[in-house]
């Protein structure tokens, strides 16, 4: 077994943790504040000012939060904060077909009251998860949150890592987390390569307001250049994931306001009346990237560090919570049984607990994609015949709305509701 006494020695030393999270966004503090749960001290460095975790304006993001994902935020005492901002998610609507046409009269319907454990998610603004996120890290006595100051380097030993900031402090810790997104430095610091491709596509994320109610239902719309997604935000207002080829959506993009509602409204159907923009505008570009390795020497990667997808699923926000969960728990029995936690031994844990998982939804979403962002009238045929079995048989259709919730799979204590 490794040796438990490098806890000790760290802690003599000057600027020590036991784990050190660079990435201050979403996945980072979760996972900060699930291990000080379990007792374990944890200082996040985030490149990015304090300030903008507690901006309270509506800037139109949003999250779709799996089942499983708000069990995690509940146990980590984050849900409490959030819920009377929350929207149910009580019916998915996927449907296929074209701009101005219409849907296929073939579709997919997800109700809530088929499954037991209630609504299949929640939608969620940005605003409210990052200052719930921010409060609760600084109530945390075992937390020590660094803004503005970007990692330098980073250098892992046998008995722990030392981050250099540009400012020229350093840390130290027994080991380090990478959650600091696609582009991840710790990954490239550690030399990890990624594995993955471009899309063509650029996803245009707004939120709209609406003149008739949503009744907390998510739609789904396949259509030949991406997908578009409206999802139920409080009130009558949706958040909107529209995916359309690079060139267009930057085309849209550039439009004015007015200009801009007017190119979504043939997209978007008149089902909830008429429609105004709420917030700003966002768009980011759609590629698939997986780094080849979740961990390092001394080392672990969470979210998008680790994995990043298709918003096809809307599992993004999602998959990083699971991993909180695994390595929270990995970490948190390994200290348990008296092990180094930063051991290859430990880590490699996490590692074969989240490749696979990941590597399933990757392809999934891949799949997905590619399937319907094309206008082939043969494979147009073919997946609206598929949704309508799928739709008709409640037994497969139970299955598909039970891993929308997040709810299949080996999950981590956290995200069954319950503490590690």
């Amino acid at each position: 077994m490794d040796n438990p006494g490098n806890r000790r020695i760290l802690r003599g030393m000057k600027n020590t943790t036991d784990i050190l999270i660079v990435g201050g966004g979403l996945n980072g503090p979760a996972l900060a504040l699930a291990l000080a749960q379990t007792g374990h001290s944890v200082t996040i460095v985030d490149a990015q000012p304090k300030a903008r975790f507690k901006e309270d304006s509506f800037d139109g993001r949003g999250y779709a939060l799996a089942l499983a994902s708000k069990r995690l935020l509940d146990q980590i005492g984050i849900w409490a904060r959030v819920a009377e901002n929350a929207q149910p998610m009580l019916e998915i609507k996927a449907s296929d077909g074209q701009a101005g046409e219409g849907a296929s009269p073939f579709f997919l319907h997800f109700d809530h009251r088929e499954i037991e454990e209630g609504p299949m998610g929640f939608m969620l603004e940005d605003r409210f998860l990052r200052r719930a996120l921010l409060q609760a890290l600084e109530e945390e006595p075992r937390i020590t949150l660094i803004n503005e100051q970007k990692v330098v380097a980073q250098a892992a030993d046998q008995t722990g890592v030392t981050l250099t900031l540009d400012t020229g402090e350093t840390l130290r810790g027994c080991m380090l987390v990478g959650a600091d997104g696609r582009q991840s430095g710790t990954a490239q610091r550690a030399g990890i390569t990624r594995s993955g491709w471009d899309y063509g596509q650029t996803a245009l994320v707004c939120a709209i307001d609406h003149e008739k109610p949503h009744h907390g239902i998510a739609h789904q719309f396949f259509m030949a250049p991406g997908p578009l997604a409206i999802l139920p935000l409080p009130g009558n207002r949706s958040s909107i994931v529209w995916s359309e080829k690079t060139e267009m959506a930057h085309a849209i993009q550039a439009l004015d306001d007015a200009s801009y509602i007017q190119a979504l409204r043939p997209r978007f159907g008149d089902f909830l009346g008429a429609i105004s923009l709420a917030g700003q505008r966002f768009t980011y570009p759609l590629n698939l990237t997986i780094a080849n390795h979740f961990i390092g020497e001394r080392m672990a990667l969470i979210g998008d560090a680790a994995h990043g997808m298709h918003p096809i699923a809307g599992q993004g926000l999602n998959a990083g919570l699971r991993d909180v969960g695994a390595l929270a728990e990995v970490l948190t029995k390994a200290t348990r049984r008296g092990e180094d936690i930063g051991s290859m031994l430990v880590l490699e844990r996490y590692q074969q607990w989240r490749r696979f998982d990941t590597a399933t939804l990757a392809a999934a979403t891949d799949m997905v994609n590619k399937l319907f962002s094309n206008d082939n009238p043969l494979l147009r045929l073919g997946r609206d015949i598929g949704m309508g079995v799928v739709n008709s048989l409640p037994g497969l259709r139970r299955g598909f709305m039970r891993e929308a919730a997040g709810l299949t799979g080996d999950l981590p204590r956290l995200l069954k509701g319950e503490a590690i």
